[in-house]
């Protein structure tokens, strides 16, 4: 009877057919692509039909076995958020927040951001920042879905960092608005053993950013009105 095997020790793994057509796994040094959705339904298929060994084991040995689950690596995902109130109508808080080679300016994590001149909707991102005593640098390139005007800019990563956002403002008054911040990332591997910290650590940054935010809208406003 065929086999269908998991080789524990190794962290990458692809799928690849038998002679006589039955998925398998083995290890691997250049596939660490395959879906992990798919490798596990793979997995959970070979543990219910007993049909699971470890490592070079033959058939005969894993029947006298337990099977054993493989356990795929998950990564996680985190949601930061900050906000807070500008001096400005929600326009030129807008419009100000639009101009997305400016974020660095305010956001001091960021770096660089250059829009695509070909694609405006396009833009490349780099982020250099000192974390936990970890210097970390990561870029992506984001994607701005179709924003609400005056009231929500929203983004995607296309490649890199996987990350998405928006940017969000609420009328407070005819000069003032409520700016709210929200960023969802996937935790990088790097930052994997102080992920429980690092969520609040990032809000402080993002407020911080919002705070100086502030101050750009408002010097934005002034010269819009002259």
């Amino acid at each position: 009877m065929a086999t269908t095997c998991i080789s524990r020790p190794s962290t990458m793994i692809q799928l690849r057919r038998s002679k006589k057509g039955t998925s398998a796994l083995r290890n691997s040094h250049i596939c660490n692509y395959a879906p992990a959705n798919a490798l596990y339904s793979l997995a959970q298929t070979a543990v219910k039909s007993n049909k699971l060994c470890l490592g070079n084991w033959s058939s005969s040995q894993s029947r006298s076995r337990k099977p054993m689950r493989y356990k795929f690596p998950v990564m996680e995902w985190q949601d930061c958020s900050a906000e807070i109130d500008v001096d400005v109508p929600c326009s030129v808080a807008y419009q100000c927040y639009s101009d997305r080679e400016t974020i660095p300016q305010w956001m001091p994590f960021i770096s660089s951001v250059t829009v695509l001149k070909d694609k405006p909707d396009l833009s490349r991102w780099s982020l250099k920042y000192t974390v936990f005593e970890r210097d970390v640098e990561f870029s992506w390139l984001a994607r701005n879905l179709k924003p609400i005007p005056n009231q929500k800019i929203h983004w995607r990563s296309l490649e890199g960092l996987p990350n998405r956002g928006a940017v969000r403002f609420y009328p407070k008054g005819a000069s003032s608005c409520r700016v709210e911040l929200t960023v969802s990332y996937e935790v990088p591997e790097v930052l994997a053993p102080v992920a429980s910290a690092l969520k609040p650590f990032l809000e402080g940054l993002l407020l911080n950013g919002l705070k100086r935010f502030a101050a750009v809208a408002k010097d934005y406003d002034k010269e819009v009105k002259h």
